[in-house]
């Protein structure tokens, strides 16, 4: 996978004589995927779900009739969204085909695809709480990446794989490795001043100082959690509301954790108002639900709003 213009939005893939890919240039071939693309940074669960039975037609059908690199790459790319929205709702049954099916497609794409792949078969393991199983294929993959990357893509399949690490570590408790991945992952941030966001591959500043919002929350670093969002707030962020939301709900879990009710409700409030449909079926925003309702003994406005939205009885 190469770029034509990194900064960009949307970087653009090169269209190269060497393995015969025009489908890049595309329109109609790459108009499905930018589509869901949309609809996942928006965190429009609802969305994604009415596109994905199409897309992935379109996709496996366009594979199978190129045989090329890059349209199986597309292939992966849907099923690595298929994965995102089956983790959001602990769909575990779907989450798991989905990045078998993502891991096929990729063997048949790049390597920076195989990296992502390897990303959401980590992912997996993430949500079924076997942080060492995920460390592991983490540390298989970059191994991999090493080897078989080069220049930007080798930054930024070692980047993304590193900010898995980094959250599976601090799941596990384990402050060593969390900060190993963490060093690394921010060494990998040298080569993106600015956020790449293509298909569901975000990395740059702002997404790696997220995950080390939400690990720091996670080993109870919840000063330094909420140091770093501090630093987040002084500046526009550019990542979309998929990323904003779950930001909002980790540094509502430090905010709690360091008694501040009323900072956490707020936290959690401006985490409904970036991504409501993920803030609904989230389980840490459920968790943080449950928690405040049962902390607050008089009527709050900001928790009898949100508990409006979430259907919850106050």
């Amino acid at each position: 996978m190469r770029w034509t213009d990194l900064g960009a939005a949307c970087p653009l893939y090169t269209v190269t004589a060497d393995d015969g890919i025009y489908w890049a240039s595309s329109a109609r071939a790459l108009a499905p995927l930018t589509d869901v693309a949309k609809l996942r940074g928006n965190a429009d669960l609802s969305g994604v779900l009415k596109r994905l039975p199409g897309l992935l037609s379109h996709a496996t059908n366009h594979a199978h009739a190129l045989g090329a690199p890059r349209a199986w790459a597309m292939v992966a790319e849907a099923y690595s969204t298929v994965y995102w929205l089956a983790a959001r709702h602990r769909w575990m049954g779907l989450a798991e085909l989905a990045v078998l099916k993502q891991r096929l497609a990729a063997e048949r794409a790049d390597p920076l695809t195989a990296a992502v792949a390897a990303r959401d078969h980590a992912g997996t393991f993430l949500n079924s709480g076997d942080f060492a199983g995920g460390l592991a294929i983490v540390d298989r993959a970059i191994t991999q990446a090493e080897s078989s990357t080069q220049g930007r893509d080798k930054s930024l399949s070692l980047g993304v794989l590193h900010l898995r690490g980094m959250t599976l570590a601090g799941r596990m408790g384990d402050k060593a490795e969390a900060e190993r991945h963490k060093i690394a992952a921010w060494r990998m941030v040298e080569e993106f001043p600015y956020e790449v966001d293509l298909h569901g591959i975000q990395f740059g500043p702002e997404n790696t100082a997220i995950h080390v919002v939400a690990t720091s929350a996670d080993l109870e670093q919840h000063r330094d959690a909420l140091k770093v969002m501090d630093d987040l707030s002084r500046r526009t962020l550019t990542l979309p509301a998929t990323r904003i939301g779950p930001l909002h709900m980790n540094v509502a879990r430090a905010k709690l954790a360091l008694r501040d009710r009323d900072g956490a409700l707020e936290s959690l409030v401006n985490a409904w108002d970036a991504a409501p449909q993920m803030a609904k079926v989230h389980p840490t925003s459920q968790e943080l639900m449950r928690v405040l309702i049962s902390l607050h003994k008089r009527s709050n406005p900001l928790l009898v709003k949100l508990a409006k939205k979430a259907g919850v009885s106050v």
